[in-house]
């Protein structure tokens, strides 16, 4: 097989190599980005460009109902050599998350145009950072349904990805004498820190999923002084259920640290579940099980670019792709070749259903 021709055998998942093979950490995304462009002009995309944000776009039809297919692109750092053995494809990316991108692109290119539709397909860059891609086409496109690009194993989609919200908590005092009895920095940031930890304990005393559950985590503690201060800050951050907006959070955070300094750190992003009964979900089941497979649903305690898009677009969406999620980041990460081959068909015969399913309905 060649780049001049369409992919017709997904047992040479050439495109998943290809693309693996171009190491793009965030901020070194361009190598890959026209890499993927150029191989969705071979596999014979209507249109492929680099949009403004520095994303891979490709295009497939001209109807009027749009699915928005969002991967991302970049990857964490660290370099693994790629490299085929028995059926396991590793490198960098393999499953996050150019395995769910790659998908995406081959299953598109085996479907086709579809009369009434447009499939549009994006390679985001930045989503391990700050999601620059993402925040550029949610404000550029306006789907009817859009299938954001994760690893959750082929049999498996994912509806919700948990928020998350950062901030430095400081805390200072003046200097006294040790013998004074007065409360120190540390001992006051030590105070507030068990206060949240009280807070958070009982918000999760009711619930009994981990994607309701706020998660708290102390990242660092960091102390300093000079002869009239002392000063303490806490790192602090937190995954958010649905039930609890970054405002929110920022605000208990003020109310129990009262008065010290509390500076949100970065972005937040807010949790979002995804509705269930929708034609896009059903066409995925139905996909699933047409490959022998018995669907389940996942919700994930990461965030996506899910997060981004779906509050601004408000359509029907769901989470896909092959791969396992415990592998991302990590210096082992690796994909099975004949997974990947098991979710190309399944997104193909969801697509399949989907565009056949809605256009019947209308």
């Amino acid at each position: 097989m060649t780049d001049q021709s369409p992919i017709t055998n997904y047992q040479n998942p050439e495109t998943l190599i290809g693309l693996v093979s171009q190491y793009s950490p965030s901020g070194q995304e361009r190598g890959a980005v026209e890499w993927l462009v150029a191989r969705m002009k071979s596999l014979g995309y209507d249109d492929a460009f680099i949009d403004e944000a520095g994303n891979a776009v490709g295009v497939m039809g001209k109807g009027a109902k749009q699915v928005v297919f969002l991967g991302h692109i970049d990857t964490v750092p660290g370099e693994i050599p790629v490299r085929v053995d028995d059926g396991i494809l590793y490198g960098r990316g393999s499953v996050d998350a150019k395995g769910p991108l790659a998908c995406f692109a081959d299953a598109v290119v085996q479907v086709g145009a579809k009369d009434g539709w447009q499939f549009v397909l994006i390679g985001a860059v930045e989503e391990e950072r700050d999601s620059e891609g993402a925040r550029f086409v949610a404000e550029n496109y306006k789907p009817d349904f859009a299938i954001i690009g994760e690893p959750n194993q082929w049999d498996r989609i994912a509806l919700g990805y948990k928020g998350s919200a950062w901030a430095n908590v400081t805390v200072k005092r003046g200097q006294v004498h040790s013998a004074s009895g007065e409360v120190t920095a540390a001992e006051a940031a030590v105070e507030i820190w068990l206060k949240i930890k009280m807070y958070v304990d009982s918000f999760n005393a009711d619930k009994q999923k981990m994607f309701d559950k706020l998660l708290l985590t102390l990242r660092e503690i960091e102390s300093s002084s000079d002869d009239f201060q002392q000063r303490v800050q806490m790192k602090i951050g937190a995954r958010l259920p649905v039930e609890i907006s970054p405002e929110e959070w920022y605000g208990k955070l003020n109310e129990i640290a009262d008065g010290e300094i509390v500076e949100p750190v970065g972005f937040a992003i807010s949790a979002w579940g995804c509705e269930k009964n929708t034609p896009l979900v059903r066409a995925f089941l139905s996909g699933i099980r047409s490959q022998g497979g018995e669907p389940r649903f996942v919700y994930k305690t990461g965030t996506a670019d899910l997060n981004i898009v779906a509050p601004v677009w408000k359509c029907p969406v769901v989470v896909y792709g092959p791969g396992d999620s415990a592998l991302d980041h990590t210096p082992n990460e690796h994909i099975n070749l004949d997974e990947y081959t098991k979710a190309v068909d399944v997104l193909s015969a969801a697509l399949l259903k989907l565009t056949t399913q809605v256009r019947l309905q209308t």
